[in-house]
């Protein structure tokens, strides 16, 4: 039983100001593994104070000092890779193969672009006109992040501020506390200076409203759901500060009769239930060309049905439950309405697999014959469930693609070159995936529309955190 009684603040360990707990479950068989302590906005201050007092000398630091520490991060990430790995699964059940090769991983990954991009990044140069332009940290930032991704979100948000020479206070999911305790360790270990990087434990009606709110936090980024980010954005706006979002999504797969079916809806089915579902840019709307649907249709529910469930403590490429009761509860309620609207129920459907009672596992959901103004068809469910949408037209395709308030991510499957770039120019996404082929670590992430502003990744999301300032060449 582990007790998160700390936040790391001004460099030290300290006793917070709050003494709200809750207790840290284990989804897998909803027991309790710990207990957290959640802040108030006394400890959001004191984390912002000691940001702000060490943004004066940090961003002063050279370009070779903030590089020399981020690979001191580097080295210290690796080394704890499978620690941190270990505590999602734990916290939030991602599979323990997946934990480690992918979401423990994302940290190493993202920190490698990082790197690789501060490296390249020009904090002076000379505009076209002779100005002179300087890149400069932006300040302190506000960080609120999910429990979904819990490192690979950390790691998207605390990197570049620490790349920039910004301060940070991190507000991770009070749902996934581990791992962002671990990555504070990390970041002690690695030998950042006093109050670079802070971290408040809490919830989002209090630590996360104080943070959006704090005068002396000069940009918040947020990533969760869209009507969280919007409550952000109100609760920033008087302080006119920078607000990046990640937020929602409902992502389309467009799977055209001309691409090699059998290996493309089985990929599609499986990136789907990835992370149990639980990732907001899966590709969660199959839209199948109407000559091919009937076969893609006995293809998804054979790879639905072979989709195995089970205990995330094990090794190997099975899904692990859903991360706590609500969630359970709202994917359940999905299925239901999938149902009532008139879906056709293709594999899965409410309740648990056999002989997976005790955690909160849901069955591999495959859902046909859906028309996109279904309820099931908008709105992001975050699980293991899958829409299909037949189109006899790849203008049609584009249309339905489209016709959703998200605009994250979107899926393309194709023979034909010159469709899959004709049709990734139409689709109003902001990451496009063809054939399988995702992008790597350093390319922007984010989304259109109520999916989010502002991009993650690489020198794109460096630019987020730095101002511009402009003046003339000295003439005397």
């Amino acid at each position: 039983m582990q007790q998160l009684d700390k936040f790391y603040i001004g460099g030290v360990w300290v006793t917070p100001d709050g003494n709200r707990t809750m207790p840290i479950k284990n989804p897998a068989d909803n027991s309790q593994v710990g207990t957290l302590t959640l802040g108030s906005a006394t400890d959001v201050d004191r984390a912002v104070t000691a940001a702000r007092e060490a943004f004066e000398s940090f961003s002063r630091t050279r370009k070779e000092e903030r590089l020399a520490l981020l690979r001191s991060l580097l080295e210290v990430t690796r080394r704890r890779q499978g620690d941190l790995a270990r505590a999602i699964t734990t916290e939030m059940g991602a599979p323990a193969t997946m934990s480690h090769d992918v979401q423990a991983e994302s940290g190493i990954g993202h920190l490698v672009s990082f790197i690789e991009a501060l490296e390249k990044l020009a904090e002076e140069e000379v505009l076209p006109n002779g100005d002179i332009l300087t890149r400069e940290a932006i300040g302190v930032v506000g960080m609120i992040t999910p429990w979904n991704w819990p490192i690979n979100q950390i790691a998207l948000k605390v990197i570049p501020a620490l790349a920039t020479g910004a301060t940070c206070v991190l507000k991770p999911s009070e749902h996934t506390p581990l791992s962002a305790n671990l990555y504070a360790e990390i970041v002690e270990e690695a030998g950042y200076p006093a109050g670079v990087f802070n971290l408040v434990h809490g919830d989002g009606p209090v630590v996360g409203a104080a943070i959006a709110a704090h005068p002396d936090v000069a940009m918040v980024s947020f990533t969760g759901s869209t009507r969280a980010g919007i409550e952000v954005s109100r609760a920033a706006a008087a302080g006119i500060k920078r607000v990046t979002l990640e937020l929602g999504g409902k992502s389309p797969n467009l799977v055209f009769a001309d691409c090699d079916l059998e290996k493309r809806i089985a990929e599609g089915v499986a990136e789907c239930f990835d992370n149990t579902g639980q990732s907001c840019n899966a590709p969660t709307r199959m839209l199948v060309e109407r000559s091919c649907y009937d076969r893609a249709l006995e293809l998804a529910r054979a790879a639905a049905e072979a989709q195995q469930v089970g205990d995330p403590a094990q090794e190997g490429d099975h899904i692990g439950p859903l991360f706590d009761k609500i969630q359970f509860h709202r994917v359940q309620e999905m299925i239901k309405a999938g149902i009532d609207e008139g879906a056709t129920l293709l594999a899965g459907g409410l309740g648990k697999p056999a002989g997976l009672e005790q955690g909160w596992y849901v069955r591999p959901t495959v859902f046909a014959d859906v028309e996109n103004h279904m309820r099931i068809a908008r709105k992001e469910i975050f699980g293991p469930v899958l829409v299909m949408i037949p189109f006899d037209t790849e203008a049609e395709a584009i249309a339905i693609a489209n016709d959703s308030e998200y605009g994250l991510a979107a899926y393309i499957q194709t023979g034909d070159r010159a469709r899959a770039a004709r049709v990734a120019r139409q689709l109003r996404a902001g990451v496009i995936s063809i054939n399988g082929r995702g992008t790597a670590y350093g390319s922007p992430f984010g989304g259109y529309k109520k999916s989010g502003n502002g991009r993650e990744g690489g020198i794109f999301g460096l630019e987020d955190y730095l101002e511009l300032k402009v003046q003339p060449p000295f003439v005397s």
